[in-house]
C-alpha cells in the first residue's frame, strides 16, 4: 500500500519535564496565571491580558518576545495573541490557541497538563505540553520541538527555583 504524505496534516508533538521537590498544585498556580507567563518562560519579554479575566476560558493574552523569529524579519518583536479555551483545575490542565500572530502559525493549539510524578506530594510533578499546529513555512517539526523542549525546561527550572529558594 502506498502512503502519501498529506501536506495538510497537522504537526503534533508533546514535550515533558519532571520537577523534584515541588508539587503539581504549586506549578499549576504559575500556569493558571495566564496573563503573567513572561515571569517564567524564557524568550517572552512581555505577556499581559487584552481581553477577559485572567485564567478564565475566553480570556486572551498578548505575548511578545524573541524566542521564535517573526515573519517581519530578524530584528522585529515576535508576538502572538493567545486565547484560553479550556481550564480544568481538578486535572490541572489548560488549553489555549493562537488567534493572531506574526510568527507563521496559521493554526495552533496547545494543552498543558501538570500531574504528580509519584505517590506523595514530595515526589515532585511532571509538566506535559502538547502542541498541534499546521506546518510552518521554513520550519521542520523536529526543530520546533527542540525549541519547545528548551523553553519548557528553562521555565520549569525557574518555577522550581522560585519555590525552593524564595527570595527573602
Amino acid at each position: 500500500m502506498k502512503v502519501e504524505k498529506n501536506s495538510e496534516t497537522k504537526w503534533q508533538a508533546k514535550v515533558s519535564t519532571v520537577l523534584k521537590g515541588v508539587t503539581a498544585d504549586q506549578i499549576w498556580a504559575f500556569y493558571r496565571d495566564f496573563f503573567n507567563f513572561h515571569k517564567w518562560f524564557p524568550g517572552l519579554a512581555s505577556c499581559y491580558g487584552v481581553h477577559g479575566a485572567n485564567g478564565e476560558p475566553g480570556c486572551i493574552r498578548y505575548c511578545g518576545g524573541f524566542s521564535i523569529k517573526s515573519e517581519d524579519g530578524e530584528d522585529s518583536v515576535s508576538w502572538s495573541k493567545e486565547k484560553l479555551t479550556a481550564v480544568d483545575p481538578i486535572q490541572r490542565s489548560l488549553t489555549y490557541e493562537i488567534v493572531d500572530c506574526n510568527i507563521g502559525f496559521k493554526s495552533y493549539e496547545s494543552t498543558v497538563k501538570i500531574t504528580p510524578s509519584g505517590s506523595d506530594a514530595e515526589s515532585g510533578c511532571r509538566i506535559d505540553w502538547s502542541i498541534k499546529v499546521d506546518p510552518v513555512k521554513g520550519w521542520v517539526l523536529e526543530d520546533l520541538v527542540k525549541k519547545f523542549e528548551a523553553g519548557l525546561d528553562r521555565a520549569a527550572r525557574r518555577m522550581e527555583e522560585a519555590l525552593t529558594n524564595p527570595e527573602e
